[in-house]
């Protein structure tokens, strides 16, 4: 039989591991760093989302005007119109936005985007089946007010992109021109 000696016991005992206090300090200290972080991650990812927000709102815009002065039929007649998946692009199925923001539920990165005809509809431009719209109002609004975005966006025929810091659905182009417009 071996003979422990204080020397080995008191080794045994360093080597046995953490004590409970010091695991407490460790999950005291992941803790504090947890609630530190998680809140800047969100933010930043709510201002990624409202950037990005605010240059889909710009591409739509582009692409509503890249469509009148294509196809000879106003300004598109929805947001559907200016998506498809080719081969070759439509009036009908202009091929000019990214899937995500052309098929419902119309969704990117936390907002949620719609594009409304304004105006009397334009004469039906050739091999169309819908006419288009002499203006139109394109907006984005955040999914989660709060979570996914802050701040809604819109543009109307000018081109100039407005905010609401409120983050709300903005209904009219006149509601529209009537928010601060983007630096």
């Amino acid at each position: 039989m071996m003979r422990r000696t204080k020397r080995s016991t008191e080794k045994m005992r360093e080597s046995r591991g953490f004590s409970l206090i010091e695991l407490l300090v460790v999950i005291a200290i992941i803790l504090i760093i947890s609630a530190i972080a998680i809140p800047n991650f969100l933010r930043s990812r709510m201002a990624a989302n409202e950037a990005s927000a605010a240059a889909n709102v710009r591409t739509l815009t582009t692409a509503a005007t890249a469509y009148n002065s294509t196809w000879s039929n106003g300004y598109p007649p929805n947001l559907a119109t200016l998506g498809g998946l080719g081969p070759g692009a439509t009036c009908d199925q202009a091929i000019l936005l990214d899937p995500l923001m052309t098929t419902p539920p119309f969704q990117k990165n936390g907002y949620t985007f719609t594009y409304t005809g304004v105006g009397p509809n334009v004469a039906l431009g050739p091999a169309c089946t819908s006419p288009g719209y002499n203006a139109y109002l394109t907006t984005a609004v955040p999914i989660v007010v709060g979570n996914t975005g802050g701040r809604s966006f819109c543009s109307d025929l000018p081109g100039v992109i407005h905010f609401d810091s409120t983050g709300a659905v903005i209904g009219s182009p006149a509601a529209c021109d009537a928010l601060p417009a983007m630096q």
